[in-house]
């Protein structure tokens, strides 16, 4: 039996009035046991009242609410603090919007249980990613392959953000140190990992575009992409990563 009651699925939020019961009632309904931490940036929408109402059916459901977009990077890392600060053994990144299918999170679970970091990848075994443009599906695999290439990181899916870390992986990572916040986050949290020696898998999933809701995609990714791992590569270097 998996130790869902030792787990945590982080969720951060910023408007997602038209995702947010759906997915807390889908989680709750597959996994009973699991523990979940909504992040909200202050959702103009309603998303934490929804939570909020929530709560007093599922003891499990935990909100953090924040003032203002602070960004995706920020809201793991107050997560993961807040995990650390209590007894799970395992904690989740998942988004919102069911681009991650809430069925996987046991398939990621299972897998933590001989690895220190899972990653629902989208490119092992093939490019699995349905109603992505052109465009951005290219610029997401390269993305892949360019910080691959400066990095030396084995991983395919190197901004993936469906993961599972063990205590042990979250703990090694040294959450005031991290200076990433947006894209790049997820390539800098898999490459501390992995420079640390701990065991990492990739599990593959079928990754769908948001059904509902706006997606948060801005611009200025590709900048800031280059820049991080270029930063990252330099860090390794000098022994200061």
């Amino acid at each position: 039996m998996l130790p869902f009651h030792h787990s945590l699925i982080i969720i951060p939020t910023y408007n997602e009035i038209d995702n947010i019961q759906n997915m807390l009632q889908t989680l709750f309904k597959l996994y009973p046991e699991v523990h979940i931490l909504i992040i909200d940036d202050g959702s103009p929408d309603g998303t934490a009242e929804v939570v909020k109402k929530l709560q007093s059916d599922h003891k499990n459901l935990n909100l953090i609410e924040r003032q203002g977009k602070l960004g995706l990077g920020t809201a793991y890392i107050t997560g993961f603090k807040w995990a650390l600060e209590r007894e799970f053994q395992f904690v989740f990144e998942m988004d919102c919007d069911f681009s991650h299918d809430p069925k996987d999170i046991s398939r990621l679970l299972e897998a933590a249980q001989t690895n220190d970091l899972v990653i629902g990848s989208r490119y092992i075994e093939g490019i699995r990613i349905i109603n992505w443009p052109f465009k951005r599906l290219l610029l997401s695999y390269c993305a892949s392959i360019y910080t691959r290439v400066i990095t030396g990181l084995k991983i395919l899916d190197v901004t993936g953000g469906f993961k599972c870390f063990n205590r042990k992986a979250l703990s090694s990572l040294e959450l005031d140190k991290i200076f990433s916040n947006g894209y790049s986050f997820q390539i800098e949290l898999n490459y501390k990992v992995w420079n640390q020696g701990l065991k990492i898998k990739e599990v593959p999933i079928i990754f769908t575009e948001r059904r509902d809701g706006q997606s948060k995609m801005g611009g200025g990714i590709v900048k800031e992409a280059i820049f991080a791992v270029i930063i990252l590569r330099i860090r390794k270097i000098f022994g200061i990563l």
